[in-house]
Order: C-alpha cells, then structure tokens, then sequence
C-alpha cells in the first residue's frame, strides 16, 4: 500500500501545490506572531529526561545526549566517543544534505554519493538511518535534508545495548528540532552554483498563554541540478511538531516528517579500464554519468513519531516512543553493469561499458516502539540509575513491489542470457565495434571515447520482465537493562540486551518461509573524573547484526536474491574496546581525544560473479585501529572552532581469498582532517556587522571498494564563507564558496566505471530574516 493510498490529501496538496506550503508557514507566521507573550518559561527543564523540548543554546557545542544512554548525561560523562554538529554549525556551513554535514567529523567519510559513509575505517551496512534514537529505512540512496535537523550525533563504535542492529563503525543519529517556549521565526532563500535554488522556514512558539502547548514548523523546498551530467536533487519536506506540558512531571511531543524527493541513482563516473599503475583518473570528465536524461528515483517519505514522559515521583518515570514510517519507490534508471564489453573472444573492451536498464517499485512500512522505566536511587554513598525496557522494530516489504530489467546478452534465437560464454560463441547475435567483433548486449553499451554518440534510455531489445518483489517482514524484539553507577568520581555504565531477530520472505504468501537468530550483548564503561574539567574513560561493548533475505547491505552488496538464502550466513559480530580523555582546553575548548580497535567478522561481501550478479561471500574478519582528536570551542568570545583529526590503521584479518589478507581495508584513509572556524568582528565598530568562515578538509589516499588496481590520490579542500547582518533589520545575508582552489578529487570508489568525483568549485548566497 503507498502512502497516497494512506494520505490522499496530503499527498495532493504536497504534489501538486509545491509552494503552498510556504505561504501556510507564513499564515502560520502571522497567527502565532499576535499570541507572543512576555511571561516568563514556566516548563520545567528537569522533566528532560528524553529530549522533547527543543534547546536553545547557539553555538557548536552541545553537552548533553539523550539518544547515547537513553538518559540525559553530559557528553563529557559517556564512556564513549560522541561528535555533534549542531544546526548552527549546519547553517554556517549551509549544510543542506547529510553528507555535507558528516565532512565536519572525524573519522566520518563519504563513501560514494549515496547516504553512504565509512566510520573508523568501516563503512555502514545498514540502509536506514537513525532519527531520535529510532530506526527508519531506506535512506540510501539520495541523502537527507536537514532543515527540520538540530543536531546530527555519531556515536563511534557498536551501540547495539540501546539501538538495534546499528553499524559496527558508529552510528548517525539525527535529532529533529523540537518545540522552544519562546517565540522564533525565520525564512532563508538561497540560491548558486548548478542552477541550486532553496527555501526553507522554521517557525516555534507557544500556542497558548501558559506555555504548556508549543509548536515548531520546519519546511523546505529545493530545485538543483549538478555538476554531474543528467542528474538532479529536488525535494519537498515538510515537519511539524507540538508538545503538550501540563505540568511538570508529564510531557507529550508528536511530530511528522514529509519528504518528497525526485532526483536519479548517480551511479558515479566512468573511467578507461587500464592495468595496474596506469590507470588515468581523468582519462574521463568528472561530470560524465552514464544515467539517461529520462532517468529517475522517486521517493515519498512520511514518518509519525510520538513520545511521552512521565515523572511518577523524584525516583521513577517512564518513557515511551512511536514511530511509523511509510515509504515508497519509483525508479527507473540506465546504468552500467560494472564490467565492459567483451570480445568475441572473451576480452574485455576497455572503453566500451555494458549497459542495463532497471524499473522498480518498492513499498516499506516501518514501525518502532521503545519504552523504558528509569529507576533513582542511593544505597550508602552510591548513586545508582537503572534502566530497564523494551523495544521492537518492524519493516514490512508490502505488496505491489516489481522489478522489471533489461541486461545481458542477445541469442541467435531470440532469447538472452546473463553472460558471454566465448565456447558457445556461434549462439550470441554479433556487431562490429571499431572492427571489433563483440557480442551483441541487449542494451546499448556506452562508448566512452571522447566525441562518442551513445543513445542512452530505454534503447534495450528485451526487457527481462521478472517476478513481483517478494513480500518480506523482518521483527526485531529485544529487553535491557542498563546501570549507572556513581561513587565520588567514578561513573560505571553497564548494560545488557538480549535480542531476538526473525526475517520471514514471501510474508503472507503460500511459500513463506523464516529464520531466526538471537544474541545477548554486554557493554561496560568506566568514567573518572580527573579533574572538574577533565575526564578519562575505557569501555568494551559489542555489536551484532543478523543477515537477512529482506535488506541489501552496501556497498558490499547488492541484493539477496542470489540463490543462497541469507539464513544460512552468521550474523555480523563486533566489538570495541576504547580508551579516551575529555577535557577543555584553556577553559574555553572542549577537547576529547581516544584510541580504539573495532572488531567485526562474518563479513557478507558481493563475489563479483558476472553469472550471478547478486552472489554473496562471507569475509572472516576486519579490525581497525585508530586514534581520534576533536575540540569545539571559543578561541575568543567572538572566534568559534570546530576541528578534528582521524588516524585509521583498517585491516583484513581472515577472508576467502587468502591473498587479501593483512591488506587495508577498501574505501578507507588512514588519515584526515578537517576544520571550520568562524570570526565575527563584533568588537571592530566599523565592521562590527561582518563576520568571516573558513574550512578545511584533508583526506589521504584510499583503494576502491572491488578493485585494488588503483588509488584514489589524497586531496585537500578549502571553503570559506562571508556574513552580513544588515544594521537596522533582521535580515542576514551569507555567501559560501566550496573547493575554493578549484582541486579535483574523489571521495570514493567501487570500480574502474563507479568513482566519485567531488564537486569543483562553487557557491551558495543566502539570505535568511529571523525575527
């Protein structure tokens, strides 16, 4: 079922009247504006004990996390090495998808120019991705934006005692803006580089004259193109919330998100196939992309998420969280098959690509419930918190799904068949390329000699129509408990989670079948405090992530519909072990600095196996070292920085393929940096309305993901940014310019026809009116 089905009318009014949800914000602008009030905030603060109503600090830092612990705990008291990009540092930076949000963070990387990231060396396996501490699904592929984002957290290593089944490597959690009790209103309009216009809103207040009833409404709207050939990044979101405080032990919040996104698969750019040592990075154009111009993937995203608190008394209270995600696919793409053209007699053709065409249509439906007790009490000169709950994850592939494509080869009789077979060479239809006899594909390769004319699309002889989609239900059911304990100036965080995991394939259908799995998971954690200021820590947790017919894991992967159910691998298996000290520096600057090794084993990877395209291995092991530094702070009351440093030292332990073993691991570098600063010159009259940014990023070398025939070369980026308050108003103006050196470069790479240039040079102006 799709969501039009389930919201007729708001899918309506969304669709067809894109823009009118700008002028409703400004109605609603003009509504709330004559119910300001000058009576003091009368909520509460201490009923926070999961994040409702929103914060109003605004600067970098952000002290406390309530998604790490499920309690509200000072970030310099977790166990655990915790980044946070705050909503002011994503506006600096005019951060408007994911992605560009994540380049502030050490350790944190573009893996490819999907939502797809490597953290400590080990890159994301889920599709989902995590908003308040609850599971969503399918964010792959186009990244998020994040108008209606407070804060973006990530959590380093496994966090599977208070999630489920999250990324050895770390975990994004995004935070949506809450509620404040006081009055703010702002409109941006931005505009720049690749024909890229935004408008965006976020509106919050109290709605009554008591403050118990709050509202925020976030909205945004963008038109882009790229630098990348046929591809575009339009999308509508839309994200109300309300939050009811009656008094000061019980608290409500209900919010929704509505994202519309209409963009294409970029696939990434194609090179020449070459030998090892002289491949040519530029022996294409960065902008080159195989896509068709009538290319493209449509999505529709509605997520419903409520939560109540409830303070029985000063030692108890109990929390609980919904959330409903509904989410449906159209795409229709032309993309390579990761392989060229062979010749009749088998060899490959470097400059000739082979082609496929895929539609498909997809329908999920997710559905989280958490709830938990949390406990306060003191025995002697012990202060304990002890939590214990429950919480179930659900996604449903619902019927409707299809996939439809066109690949492979074209037989004499008619028929096609997945791959070249040079001994039945006599079977396949023939062409000639530049004299060159090849099989004839059943989709028109792409030629990527300079001057070429291909005729991309649907320019297909057969399209292979397959199977609906399978249903599929896959449930996740888990208990835990967790324990604080503090004594003078030790904290000790320990927690148990048991998890029970069933994924069901052909759900509801005569040939359903389903497998099982189950895992108990410890952590523990030691604080102490040195100092007031300063903090030293240790813990070891672990991880667990079973396999699944029902989810793709990336990039590894492609889908589990070869003929090996994925019930018959072990699940994923990880752990942390990690030292680190939390400190300010100079009194001014958050600093935190750690050293870690992340262990995984039962590692699904894709076997490159042209005949079967979707075949799966399992890889041994992986282990990655490293050492992080981060420091957030005011060098000066009117000088802001946020930078980090990343060493990497990923290995294979253990794989299928002994010769691989003891190499790096793909996709990663070993080192990075990465700094933004911003000055105002508040205290120089004559340019006391100015201010200046200034970014960073440095990445070193990495090999791709399925070949290691070729390095991507290191690179550094350099940003900047200029502000403008205009004097008398409330208007602010901002001019961002990216890659200002102009450098070429790429942040990932799977193979010789998928890398992943960055942008060239470019720039965004926004103005932006906050009252």
């Amino acid at each position: 079922m799709s969501i039009n089905s389930h919201y007729p009318g708001i899918i309506y009014f969304i669709s067809n009247k894109p823009y009118h949800w700008a002028t409703l914000s400004f109605l609603l602008f003009s509504t709330v504006a004559k119910a300001q009030t000058n009576e003091k905030d009368s909520i509460s603060t201490t009923i926070q004990t999961v994040e409702i109503v929103g914060r109003k600090s605004k600067d970098y830092t952000s002290d406390y996390s309530f998604a790490a612990t499920k309690i509200a705990m000072k970030n310099k008291d977790l166990p655990l090495t915790l980044n946070t990009v705050t909503k002011e540092l994503i506006n600096d930076r005019q951060a408007f998808r994911l992605g560009d949000v994540l380049k502030n963070v050490a350790g944190v990387s573009n893996a490819s120019f999907y939502n797809q990231y490597s953290i400590r060396g080990i890159s994301q396996n889920e599709e989902g991705q995590i908003v308040n501490g609850m599971r969503t699904r399918q964010y792959y592929f186009l990244q998020p934006m994040t108008s209606h984002i407070e804060r973006v957290e990530v959590f380093k290593g496994p966090a599977s005692i208070t999630m489920s089944s999250v990324d050895p490597g770390g975990t994004i959690n995004m935070v949506t803006k809450k509620p404040l009790a006081d009055p703010r209103y702002e409109v941006s309009l931005s505009g720049g580089s690749f024909d890229t216009y935004r408008l965006s809103t976020d509106l919050t207040g109290p709605l009554n004259h008591s403050k118990t009833l709050l509202y925020r409404f976030n909205g945004a709207h963008q038109n882009a193109r790229s630098f990348r050939d046929n591809v575009k990044n339009n999308g509508i979101l839309i994200a109300p919330s309300i939050t009811f405080v009656p008094n000061d032990k019980t608290s409500v919040n209900v919010e929704m998100i509505y994202n519309e996104m209409n963009g294409n698969l970029d696939r990434g750019q194609p090179i020449f196939g070459a030998v090892a040592g002289k491949t040519d990075l530029t022996s294409t154009p960065i902008s080159l992309n195989l896509g068709a111009p009538g290319d493209f993937f449509k999505t529709k995203d509605l997520t419903l998420m409520g939560s109540l608190a409830h303070h029985f008394n000063k030692n108890i209270s109990f929390n609980a969280s919904y959330m409903k995600q509904i989410w449906d696919e159209n795409t229709q793409e032309t993309r390579t098959t990761n392989s060229f053209v062979p010749d009749i007699n088998n060899n490959p053709i470097s400059s000739l690509a082979m082609m496929q065409y895929q539609e498909r249509i997809q329908h999920w439906a997710v559905d989280n419930v958490n709830a938990y007790f949390n406990f306060t009490y003191k025995t002697g000169a012990f202060d304990h918190q002890t939590l214990v709950g429950y919480d179930s994850h659900i996604w449903e592939k619902k019927s409707g799904g299809k996939q439809d494509a066109a690949r492979g080869f074209l037989m004499k009789d008619g028929t096609v068949t997945s791959s070249y077979n040079p001994a039945n060479a006599a079977l396949y239809q023939t062409i000639v390329y530049n004299g060159i006899t090849i099989p004839k594909p059943n989709v028109n390769p792409f030629d990527l000699t300079s001057g070429a004319v291909n005729h991309q699309g649907d320019k297909y002889a057969v399209l292979n129509i397959t199977n609906p989609l399978p249903t599929a239900l896959t449930t996740t059911h888990a208990a835990y408990v967790q324990h604080l304990l503090t004594w003078k100036k030790f904290k000790l965080l320990t927690g148990l989670r048991q998890e029970w995991f069933q994924d069901i394939t052909n759900y509801k259908k005569a040939e359903e079948s389903s497998f099982t799995n189950q895992k108990m998971l410890y952590r523990v954690g030691l604080t102490y405090s040195v100092t007031k200021n300063t903090n030293i820590y240790g813990t070891f947790l672990t991880g667990y992530q079973p396999q699944s017919n029902t989810i793709s894991l990336m990039p590894q992967t492609a889908n589990f519909t070869g003929a090996i159910s994925a019930s018959l691998y072990k699940p994923l298996l990880s752990d942390l072990k990690e030292f680190g000290v939390k400190t300010k520096l100079f009194r001014k600057i958050d600093a935190s600095f750690s050293v870690y090794e992340i262990n995984q084993k039962n590692i699904l990877v894709n076997a490159n196996n042209p005949a079967e395209p979707d075949q799966l291995i399992q890889r041994g092991a992986d282990r990655s070292r490293g050492f992080e530094a981060e420091i957030t702070g005011y060098i000066l009351p009117q000088w802001h920085v946020y930078a980090g440093y990343s060493y990497i030292d990923a290995k294979v332990l253990d794989d299928s393929n002994p010769a691989l073993i003891g190499l790096a691991k793909e996709n990663t570098s070993k080192n990075s940096f990465n700094l933004w600063t911003r000055y105002n010159f508040s205290k120089i009259h004559t340019l006391k309305d100015f201010g200046i940014g200034a970014g960073v990023l440095y990445q070193s070398k990495k090999i791709p993901w399925y070949t290691r025939s070729f390095e991507l070369p290191a690179y550094t980026t350099l940003d900047a940014a200029f502000y403008y308050s205009v004097p008398q108003t409330k208007l602010q103006l901002a001019l961002n310019v990216n890659n200002i050196t102009n450098t070429t470069y790429w942040v990932g790479a799977q193979n010789y026809l998928r890398l992943f240039p960055g942008a060239p040079r470019n720039y965004l102006f926004t103005a932006t009116y906050k009252i």
